[in-house]
């Protein structure tokens, strides 16, 4: 698409004003003006309603502090090693040492006053710097590649919760140095990387965006013939198929990182089974595979099936498949999968999956996330039993519920921030904090940090329910709880320990708020089945209020509740 093309189309994507819009500024040392439209085009393509600043040429420090109270929510730096200093790339071997060495200290220096002023701003992203541009001739190291090296160290020593390190030398390799780098709009007006380059550098950062907006994908889910494996297991059978072992390592890699992982395949059930329990070559494992719907049934509606079992979001899932006929109908029927067609080049599927990989970027590990096969596998036995149990009270009553509580735990702030990054359906604001927010609220005095960890007899699902308590506001921040623990009336038991919480010290009503979006429309009503009376609506938002006195606890007496540690 041509940089005019992208222009038009980015107009016709923009979210009317009353919209919430994410805002991102873009600071520079050289000319970035093309980086606006084409960085607001990608993410409005992802449904993120961006809105892009540019600051002044060559003004990074001054324009970091003028960004510290707008209420930005990313900001994204170019610095580049050519513009430290006028010519530095063609001066740099006839500076002196002392020369050299003021420049890196300044370097240094301003690197530490942008890394303060921006330190509340919730994500930063930083370009690793280069001078690959201009050194590429180079055959033995020299004060470049030195001063390039040191000033990339001081950046990873400073990094900070909020900090993401892009490397942009790998953009660069995805193009070529001479598609990337316009050098004679580089002498003549500072411009130095091309439209080309900042569509391939908007579209590999593009993952953060969405891991920062909520909309990260969670399951990987393949076909298995000429997917999994090369060959028909039907009709080459068994000791005939040869395995890509390659995409099989990549998704066993995911996995181990919390990545779901599922098969959707036209196949007899039980040959898929064989395969997964017996094949000496076979690397995915039936454990390290979450979910199966191997049948003849189509792929649209496995698909559906699959999204429904896991309760997850029909878009959160990525589908890989051989058949182009299967991936067009998919890409048809559900546009909000990301559908992805094994190549016809076999060389280039394991590219493929590395790139996919991507969508499932996750900067913040836990241990929720490397223990998930093992909590998904403990909820489809959750709903054996469910649908067995005749009576929902008494199977609920047999569960052995125990909820418990933290309450401003630094320990667990990388997992709440997580939670109200991908939590979607049981969330009354969907509001997103990084890491180094949800510490600053466990820090703050006036905030509460209520996090739950749920367990059962069959297992522990982590910590998985969420509220933020403004307290000099009398307020419901944030409320949600992940969707694998719905239907077991703990958001109710949640509501009585929020109550208590906020009694003790000393509030007498909360205030909260539902702020409606396409995914969380199952908790509408959700406060007001709590006792919460309405006290307005604009655009299918709602306010509530409750005052303690009004408020009848819900007691429910099978769930046990803890304090922790």
């Amino acid at each position: 698409m041509k940089f005019q093309e992208i222009i038009v189309k980015n107009r016709e994507l923009e979210g009317c004003d009353n919209e919430s819009k994410y805002k991102v500024t873009i600071l520079s040392n050289i000319m970035v003006h093309q980086s606006k439209e084409i960085c607001e085009y990608f993410l409005r393509m992802e449904s993120i309603n961006a809105k892009v600043s540019l600051g002044e040429y060559d003004n990074i420090v001054q324009d970091s502090k003028k960004n510290q109270n707008q209420n930005v929510n990313a900001v994204l730096i170019f610095w580049e090693a050519c513009n430290f200093i006028n010519g530095l790339h063609y001066k740099i071997d006839s500076l002196s040492q002392l020369e050299f060495q003021n420049i890196e200290e300044k370097i240094k220096d301003e690197i530490d006053r942008v890394l303060v002023n921006l330190k509340d701003i919730p994500l930063i992203l930083i370009n690793r710097f280069s001078l690959l541009a201009f050194n590429q001739f180079s055959l033995v190291k020299n004060r470049a590649d030195q001063m390039i090296k040191n000033l990339n160290a001081y950046l990873e020593d400073a990094s900070s919760n909020n900090m993401r390190l892009i490397d942009i030398d790998k953009v660069i390799s995805r193009l070529s140095i001479q598609s990337s780098v316009d050098l004679r709009c580089y002498y003549s007006s500072k411009t130095l990387y091309s439209v080309s380059f900042y569509k391939k550098y908007f579209e590999y950062i593009r993952p953060i965006f969405l891991a920062e907006t909520g909309k990260i994908k969670k399951a990987l889910i393949f076909d298995c013939d000429n997917t999994l494996w090369k060959g028909v297991l039907g009709e080459d059978g068994f000791d005939n198929i040869w395995m890509y072992e390659e995409v099989q390592y990549l998704a066993l890699q995911l996995a181990q990182k919390g990545v779901i992982i599922g098969l959707c395949s036209k196949n007899n059930p039980q040959d898929v089974n064989n395969v997964l329990t017996s094949h000496p070559d076979m690397i995915l494992k039936d454990n390290n595979i979450i979910i199966k719907k191997v049948n003849w049934n189509d792929k649209v509606s496995n698909l559906r099936s699959i999204a429904k079992d896991l309760n997850i979001d029909i878009g959160s899932l990525v589908f890989i498949d051989d058949s182009s006929f299967e991936i067009e109908l998919v890409k048809k029927e559900l546009p909000e999968v990301s559908s992805f067609q094994v190549p016809s080049k076999e060389y280039e599927y394991g590219l493929m999956v590395r790139e996919v990989s991507n969508l499932f970027y996750n900067p913040l590990e836990t241990k929720e996330d490397i223990q998930k096969a093992k909590i998904y596998k403990d909820q489809f036995k959750r709903s054996i039993d469910k649908e067995r149990s005749g009576n929902i009270e008494s199977y609920l009553e047999s569960l052995g519920l125990v909820l418990t509580v933290y309450i401003d735990d630094l320990n667990y702030s990388s997992r709440i921030a997580q939670m109200t990054q991908k939590t979607n359906q049981f969330n009354l604001t969907t509001k997103r904090y990084s890491k180094n927010e949800i510490e600053r609220f466990i820090k703050d005095k006036c905030k509460i940090v209520i996090s739950i960890n749920v367990s059962d007899k069959y297992g522990d699902s982590g910590i998985t329910g969420l509220s933020i308590l403004d307290i000099d506001n009398y307020e419901i921040d944030t409320l949600l709880l992940s969707c694998r623990i719905l239907g077991r009336n703990i958001e109710y038991k949640f509501i009585d320990i929020i109550v208590n919480i906020a009694q003790n010290k000393g509030v007498t009503k909360l205030n909260s708020e539902y702020i409606k979006t396409t995914k969380n429309q199952q908790v509408a009503d959700f406060y007001e089945k709590c006792e919460f009376i309405k006290t307005g609506e604009v655009n299918g938002n709602s306010k509530y209020s409750l005052h303690f006195n009004n408020y009848k606890r819900k007691d429910i007496k099978y769930i046990e509740v803890k304090n922790g540690k």
